[in-house]
């Protein structure tokens, strides 16, 4: 097994194993990480889909992945969903492959105004729809899993 994935998976074993709150870990788009098994110990994976063909496909095989590690709940986030036609056919290709839709984030040209100021998304633009779509989730995350979250977090 590669040092690096190693490292991180023992890494996120301590952290879980002693963990009274929540981590959010943001790992590089693909299967690496799961076909390593570097992931092994967290308790949720969010696949998170784009509306094109391979990001689907590749989603879907993260989620059968995560499955066969015996991760507890894995969830499917659809991103930058552009239109009504867009979320109906996200939605058809998780039910048809019993992927389990948690969150809806709609495409926000205030994701690129504030890039584009160099400046952070919830700084620039609060109220968003990417934001107010992306607080439901963690709020429901953070409900599902029995934590409180912290004051200001």
């Amino acid at each position: 097994m590669c040092r690096v994935h190693a490292t991180v998976r023992g890494l996120l074993g301590e952290i879980v194993a002693g963990a009274q709150d929540v981590a959010v870990v943001d790992m590089e788009a693909g299967l690496e990480h799961l076909s390593r098994g570097t992931v092994r110990h967290v308790d949720t994976v969010l696949a998170v889909l784009e509306p094109y063909y391979r990001s689907l496909e590749t989603g879907a095989r993260v989620v059968e992945l995560a499955r066969e590690l015996g991760i507890a709940r894995v969830l499917v986030v659809v991103n930058k969903v552009r239109d009504d036609a867009d979320r109906r056919a996200l939605e058809e290709f998780c039910r048809g492959r019993a992927l389990p839709l948690a969150a809806v984030i709609p495409h926000d040209p205030c994701v690129l105004d504030a890039d584009r100021a160099g400046g952070s998304l919830l700084d620039q633009a609060p109220e968003s729809p990417s934001v107010t779509a992306i607080r439901d989730l963690a709020e429901q995350l953070v409900g599902a899993s029995g934590i409180s979250p912290r004051e200001g977090a």
